[in-house]
Formats: C-alpha cells, sequence, structure tokens
C-alpha cells in the first residue's frame, strides 16, 4: 500500500477507534487496573486475585470442570421462569391494560405482590413446594412476572389515543385494532419489561441455588467461596455475568427485528 493510501486508511480508522473508546474506554481501564493492581501490591492477590487466573479458571472451569453442565443446568432453571413469566405476563398485561376497571381493581394487589421481595417469599416456596427444582424455578418466575406484567399495561396505556380514533373512523374492529394498533404500540415497552426480567432472573439463580442446591453456576460461586476457590469464584461471577450479557444481546436483536418501525421513528 503506498503511503497515501495508509494514511487515509487511518483517517478512516480514527473514528471507529473514537467511538470504540468512548464507548468501552472504562471498561478497558477498569479491566487493565484489575489486572496490574494485584501483582502492584494494590490488592491481595488471594482475595482479588488477577484478572487472568480468573480467565483462565473460566477457560478450565468449562473445557475441564462442570460449568459447561452448569450451565445448561442455570439456563434451564431461568429459562422455564423467564418464559413461563412471559407467557402468563404479557397477555394478562394486556387485557389488564385496555379494560381499565379490571386494571383499577387488581392494580393494588399486584402493587402488594410486587413490593413483597421474592427472597423474603423463598421460604416460603421451600416450605410449600419442597427444596427441589420447583420452588427454585417459582421464586424466578414469581420475581420476573411483575416487571414484564407492569411493563405490558404501561405500554397498552400509552397507546396514543388518536391512533385508536382514526382506526375506529376507518371502520376497524376491535380485533383488528388490537393487532394493527395497540400491540405494535406496547411492543417496545414489553420489551423493556422482558429486558429487566431476565436481568431479575438471574439474580434470582444465583440467589435460588445458593440454598440447597447441589449444582448449577450459583453453586459454583458459593461451593468455591467455601473452598477457598477465589479465582474460581470470580470466574462463576463472570460466567454470570456473560450470560447476563448475552441474554440482553439477544432480546435487543429481537426488538430491533421487531420493532424496526420504533427505531426509524426515534
Amino acid at each position: 500500500m503506498s503511503p497515501i493510501g495508509r494514511k487515509t486508511a487511518t483517517w478512516q480508522a480514527l473514528p471507529q477507534m473514537r467511538n470504540l473508546l468512548s464507548r468501552y474506554g472504562l471498561l478497558i481501564a477498569f479491566a487493565v487496573f484489575w489486572q496490574i493492581a494485584p501483582s502492584l501490591k494494590w490488592t491481595n492477590p488471594a482475595v482479588l486475585p488477577s484478572l487472568d487466573k480468573i480467565i483462565v479458571a473460566l477457560w478450565n472451569g468449562i473445557t475441564v470442570g462442570t460449568f459447561s453442565a452448569d450451565i445448561v443446568i442455570s439456563l434451564r432453571r431461568a429459562g422455564i421462569a423467564f418464559f413461563a413469566a412471559a407467557g402468563l405476563g404479557i397477555p394478562l398485561g394486556l387485557f389488564m391494560g385496555q379494560i381499565r376497571i379490571i386494571e383499577r381493581s387488581l392494580d393494588p394487589v399486584l402493587q402488594l405482590f410486587r413490593q413483597t421481595s421474592a427472597l423474603a417469599l423463598y421460604p416460603v416456596f421451600i416450605l410449600l413446594l419442597g427444596l427441589g427444582e420447583t420452588s427454585k424455578i417459582f421464586v424466578i418466575f414469581w420475581a420476573t412476572l411483575f416487571p414484564i406484567l407492569l411493563a405490558t399495561i404501561g405500554g397498552v396505556k400509552q397507546v396514543d389515543p388518536k391512533l385508536l380514533e382514526m382506526a375506529r373512523v376507518y371502520g376497524a374492529n376491535r380485533l383488528t385494532i388490537f393487532r394493527r394498533v395497540v400491540l405494535p404500540a406496547a411492543l417496545p415497552q414489553i420489551f423493556v419489561g422482558l429486558r429487566l426480567s431476565a436481568t431479575t432472573a438471574l439474580l434470582l439463580l444465583i440467589a435460588a441455588e445458593m440454598i440447597g442446591a447441589n449444582s448449577g453456576v450459583g453453586f459454583q460461586v458459593m461451593n468455591a467461596q467455601y473452598n477457598f476457590q477465589i479465582p474460581l469464584m470470580f470466574a462463576a461471577i463472570l460466567l454470570l455475568a456473560l450470560l447476563g450479557l448475552s441474554a440482553n444481546f439477544i432480546l435487543e436483536m429481537l426488538q430491533a427485528r421487531l420493532c424496526r418501525w420504533s427505531s426509524v421513528r426515534n
């Protein structure tokens, strides 16, 4: 490549580099600090190991250890609860959002249940459902249901009344109005609830697997801490963070595909 070509390529790459640094600069700086802090004695390596040791422990846990099986078990628990919450919360929210008298009647009960911590109710679920898979899945379901339900109700209530009136003027029936106006308008807000619930599902998964479990990524966090395998403990925590980022990324891509009209409008 000629010098002029190399200079042109460099200038073209500069905006991309600036965008990369503006978005991920702090994260990169945090990772560098984490890596060098133990070697410089800024932190205790026995308590906070360097990042490379954590990554090696994560790789060994996936390739040699039980992390692969634990990922499948944890995703199954969180997935069943999440899809059950979405399967109940979205239809119920669409129904309640359109019939205001039912929404007003049920809202105090929903607010009471929403403000009751799922972790506080976990001992109750264990008494009722036992210490097996059912109680773990139900506590995650309980916590993930309300963000989806309330976001769906809010999305339906925020539909522009002018759009509804216009659809009625053109002779659209209730089903057509729902399919063509209400559901598309509420969809972005529904995805907000889904993304919040996906994060909540992983948070509750950790707590559920720390009590009475012998498998799962949350169990590995506690087990590594009990055996003072600190790099392995941080590796399991990092794995949970990566699972959460992956779930959020998948939902963002799905939202971008299903709500293209919304991104164009914005």
